[in-house]
């Protein structure tokens, strides 16, 4: 085990989904931006996770003024609202439905750096279906990945990309085939975001994948085996929490999970999960 005092600091998120479209989905806090950065704050959170409709929805002064004001920073943004109200993919089979996904994703990098904030990629990589096979889709999502990968480089902050359980893709589902597909990129920019949710689901032993992944993880979404906020199912977090230290990971641990009973509550019980596992490196 390593010592306390050398440990590095893993701080807590928490996400805010501005999609009405996307309502049902794993975000804790729903719409109104300035509240819920005050709902944050006041439970303990260090940062905030946002998925926008789109970033031109977003008002950069306000959301500045809001994350100094209540001393939080952007953890990430996400692209799903290019999927769930764009119906985006970067492995459309259409050359201009993926162009215009590469776009979509490049604005939510431009205005997500300028916080030093990463950006996710996950349900935006689509599928492969049809006529469509899979090295066809996974070709195309590597291109996409690489420039990406390169736009977010120059703009002085990685990519995540999010590997998904089977029922939401089936172009990669474990960190191994994440590593699989990143491996070949010339860019090194592109990271993993591991949800422990999906891993339940894909992962032989959760633990041992974060392990596999290492220097390669960004960004760990904390969710418990029935998605909802750890604790309130079955996800033994010790052998995780050993893991992340293990590999000297020291970015947000975010609790994208159901608003279950409410989204007050699944943040209450997120930040007591964090303060028993990762207490020693929570900073304020």
């Amino acid at each position: 085990m390593l010592d306390a005092s050398n440990a590095p600091m893993i701080q807590s998120a928490v996400t805010i989904s501005l999609v009405p479209e996307a309502r049902g989905g794993p975000f804790v806090f729903w719409g109104d931006l300035p509240q819920n950065c005050v709902k944050a704050s006041a439970k303990g959170f260090n940062a905030v996770e946002i998925f926008p409709r789109s970033p031109d929805e977003i008002d950069a002064k306000e959301l500045s003024h809001l994350l100094r004001d209540h001393n939080l920073k952007l953890a990430a943004m996400g692209t799903g609202a290019g999927w769930v109200v764009h119906k985006l993919r970067l492995t459309d089979p259409s050359p201009g439905v993926r162009a215009r996904a590469r776009d979509f994703v490049s604005s939510v990098i431009d205005f997500a750096a300028a916080f030093g904030a990463p950006t996710i990629v996950g349900s935006m990589q689509g599928r492969w279906e049809a006529d469509v096979s899979r090295e066809q889709a996974i070709e195309w999502l590597r291109e996409a990945l690489d420039s990406l990968g390169l736009r977010a480089h120059a703009a002085g902050v990685p990519l995540f990309f999010e590997h998904l359980n089977r029922y939401e893709t089936n172009l990669a589902n474990t960190v191994a085939q994440g590593l699989e597909l990143l491996a070949p990129l010339r860019t090194k920019n592109v990271k993993l975001l591991c949800d422990l949710f999906h891993m339940n689901i894909e992962e032989e032993d959760v633990a041992g994948s974060l392990l596999e992944a290492g220097s390669t993880l960004g960004h760990i979404h904390f969710a418990d085996t029935n998605r909802r906020a750890i604790g309130y199912g079955h996800l033994d977090v010790r052998p995780v929490a050993t893991a992340l230290r293990r590999i000297g990971y020291s970015g947000f641990v975010s609790a994208e999970v159901l608003p279950l009973p409410d989204g007050d509550s699944a943040a209450s019980q997120t930040m007591r999960a964090f303060n028993q596992f990762f207490g020693g490196d929570h900073s304020c």
